[in-house]
């Protein structure tokens, strides 16, 4: 009955005709132009009900946010589309998971985000429990000179041509807890099997800066501003989310592919 009385009444506001009075005539009564009525009972018909029914104005206001956040979630998605193929196969970033996976998971991190190493356990929980996530890491170094010199260790160790050598890096700088200093980096290179005299020759190398480049412009053009973010099929989710927050919205995206 409420939406029915607003409906009728905004209904009944937008068949107004506006009027242009001439000037002798701007002191007389409002007219609607429907007759038997004046525009200033209208007016104090609404006000009246409004005033009667004020939870009409919560959801009309629920409405709107509802409305902001569909079209908020649709430009997102044709931003995801429009930079597909540097999202998904740029060609050098790291793929985990199952190569093969229906579902594309990205993350862009930073190795002194707090909430990328929070998020980072149960990132490689839901990869390996899924089975069918296609995971790709982005450096992006947003966080001071420890985090570029982080990630450029991180790409120079890449440039090897080791997946499993450099996972086994990215993962112990993901998962140390103190200051990721140099001496504490070519320790945690060295135990994963990181040739370190090579990694330091290569840190400063074109390409280590051209990988960055590319991967701060595809995070300029995705609007991201911050670590963790993820792109999950072609949803961004912009910081962490708990564990059961991630299941769901990769349990999501799942359905997504499959309608």
């Amino acid at each position: 009955m409420i939406r029915s009385g607003l409906m009728a009444l905004a209904l009944g506001l937008t068949a107004l005709p506006v009027l242009t009075l001439p000037a002798a005539a701007q002191d007389a009564p409002a007219q609607t132009g429907v007759p038997g009525l004046d525009r200033d009972a209208l007016r104090a018909e609404i006000r009246a009900y409004l005033l009667d029914n004020p939870e009409v104005i919560y959801e009309a206001i629920q409405e709107l946010e509802k409305r902001r956040k569909a079209a908020s979630a649709s430009a997102e998605q044709n931003l995801v589309r429009d930079n597909a193929a540097a999202l998904f196969d740029d060609g050098y970033s790291n793929v985990d998971g199952n190569p093969d996976g229906k579902l594309t998971l990205v993350e862009f991190f930073d190795y002194r985000c707090g909430y990328c190493k929070r998020a980072h356990d149960d990132v490689q929980k839901l990869v390996r429990e899924d089975g069918d996530i296609r995971f790709i890491r982005k450096e992006f170094p947003i966080l001071g000179p420890d985090s570029l010199l982080a990630s450029r260790a991180a790409l120079a160790a890449q440039l090897q041509g080791d997946p499993e050598v450099y996972l086994a890096f990215s993962n112990a700088m993901m998962e140390f807890g103190g200051p990721l200093t140099d001496t504490t980096i070519d320790r945690l290179a060295d135990r994963a099997g990181v040739d370190v005299e090579r990694m330091h020759a290569e840190m400063e190398s074109d390409e280590v800066n051209r990988r960055l480049q590319s991967n701060h412009a595809l995070a300029q053009a995705l609007q991201i501003g911050g670590t963790p973010t993820f792109i999950i099929g072609e949803t961004i989710v912009r910081g962490y989310l708990p564990y059961e927050d991630m299941a769901r919205a990769i349990d999501d995206a799942h359905a997504t592919l499959q309608d």
